[in-house]
């Protein structure tokens, strides 16, 4: 069953957000979308937003997807993260962080959010 509060996808490439959030969405979540991490900070800053997951790029312009998870981390400690990286493995996890490789196929998200949310 998905989440009742929105899912926030942090993505800077517009065709990648836009399939990740159509991705989402056809799975049953409710989607908030920021093209970077300053936007993510304005929305996770904003108390009256409610998050149940952030998905975030690792490879983001000025701000990268881990600095974001450790300031998001800050401002809500219990909020689950996933990467998606097209770095796959090599990429090294923060602890009590998920992580998705990109590619990935609607099933394989479909998992991961279900491994996530419970």
């Amino acid at each position: 069953m998905p989440a009742t509060s929105p899912l926030l996808v942090v993505e800077d490439d517009n065709i990648v957000r836009m399939l990740m959030v159509d991705v989402l969405e056809e799975l049953g979540y409710e989607v908030r979308e920021a093209e970077d991490a300053e936007q993510a900070l304005q929305l996770l800053g904003d108390p009256g937003e409610h998050f149940a997951l952030m998905l975030t790029d690792v490879g983001l312009p000025g701000i990268d997807g881990k600095e974001l998870a450790r300031q998001t981390r800050e401002m809500r400690p219990l909020l689950p993260i996933l990467f998606a990286s097209g770095y796959g493995q090599s990429i090294e996890v923060p602890e009590g962080m998920h992580m998705i490789s990109k590619p990935f196929s609607i099933d394989q998200l479909r998992e991961k959010m279900r491994t996530i949310l419970g």
